[in-house]
């Protein structure tokens, strides 16, 4: 259809300047006066073709007559009819070919814009779900992003430490970690404690050497093994990186005669079988070296448990208050008796279940 539109307005424009010269020569050769005459003026005007519908460039010339004017019409129709049908037979000429060439660049290109749209979803998609774990560059590829530091833990499955960064800069080493073994009394009372560490720094050289060093732990009463003492920049030096800490952990060395539970202590005693059946007093160890007397006039069975108060271990944040002292009794039983002691405790014990 653009071609026809652009036959049908080359062939007009050559339409009219046909007009305009034979109408300049008819008008030179026709003598008014005995001179030669001036082209009369002439008016374009769109003329309206009966018959077919269709608008037509035409001339109304001041000077022609109908018959004229219809003579030149239906030639100018007869030629633009032969270039129409020039044209439909050209079926390879180079306006098609330029027409295929067009429309194969704006296939190419809407082919570009759907991989590109197809891209931006799939990247949308990962947005959804939380950060995409990639992103694209500007060839197209995928990069993958930098790793994170991790923020758990202090060494990775293979076993190495992993070291914690800051917006410094500056690399944050795992701390060392020490044991320091405490008796009950100590942990009851509390106490000074001083262990020696060794550790690595920079010389005025800037060579590395070992320094050795003093710490103070001053346990207080009713601290429990697993309580942890930490001294920041106590330990070594690494290039680009903060001073080591020093992270003591607090344990409990096994006592002879007590074992703690929480704030109470335990105690296991054994008596005699007599003791146990006609009552007894007997002296009771306290921590700290010091002893109790302790009179149980029930019958002591095996498992029997006496409680003593404010005989156990400190409580930590309270100061004067402790726990309590769980007596635990063990009896124990002869290994051999005569005939005449089992008949006598038989007569004496026969009644007593």
């Amino acid at each position: 259809m653009v071609l026809v539109k652009k036959s049908i307005r080359c062939l007009s424009n050559s339409y009219k300047s046909f007009i305009k010269i034979w109408l300049r020569r008819k008008t030179s050769l026709s003598p008014i006066d005995g001179k030669p005459s001036r082209p009369k003026q002439t008016q374009q005007e769109s003329v309206v073709d009966d018959k077919a519908g269709n608008h037509t460039n035409g001339i109304r010339g001041m000077g022609l007559n109908a018959d004229t004017l219809r003579e030149k019409t239906i030639m100018m129709r007869s030629r633009l009819g032969c270039c129409l049908c020039r044209h439909r037979s050209l079926g390879n000429s180079r306006i098609p070919s330029n027409s295929m060439a067009s429309t194969s660049r704006n296939n190419s290109i809407n082919r570009k814009r759907k991989d590109k749209l197809t891209r931006s979803k799939s990247v949308e998609s990962f947005d959804d779900f939380g950060p995409a774990p990639f992103s694209l560059n500007t060839s197209g590829s995928f990069k993958m992003p930098p790793p994170m530091p991790s923020r758990s833990g202090s060494t990775r499955k293979n076993g190495a430490p992993i070291m914690y960064s800051n917006s410094s800069g500056m690399l944050k080493q795992p701390p060392i970690e020490k044991n320091l073994e405490c008796t009950l009394e100590e942990l009851c009372y509390g106490c000074t404690k001083k262990i020696m560490i060794t550790r690595d720094v920079f010389a005025d050289t800037g060579s590395m050497v070992q320094e050795e060093e003093q710490l103070t732990i001053n346990v207080e009463p009713g601290w429990k093994k697993g309580t942890k003492v930490t001294f920041e920049g106590k330990g070594n030096m690494r290039p680009n990186a903060y001073q080591e800490d020093i992270v003591v952990h607090i344990s409990e060395k096994a006592h002879q005669f007590f074992k703690r539970e929480g704030d109470d202590l335990e105690l296991c005693l054994e008596i005699p079988l007599i003791q146990a059946l006609t009552g007894c007093t007997i002296s009771v160890p306290l921590l700290g070296g010091e002893h109790m007397s302790l009179t149980v006039d029930d019958v002591i069975y095996p498992g029997y448990q006496k409680i003593v108060t404010d005989q156990g271990m400190s409580i930590s944040g309270e100061s004067g208050k402790r726990g309590d002292l769980r007596i635990t009794f063990l009896v124990e039983f002869p290994t051999h008796l005569t005939d005449n002691q089992r008949s006598d405790a038989f007569g004496i014990l026969q009644h007593s279940c």
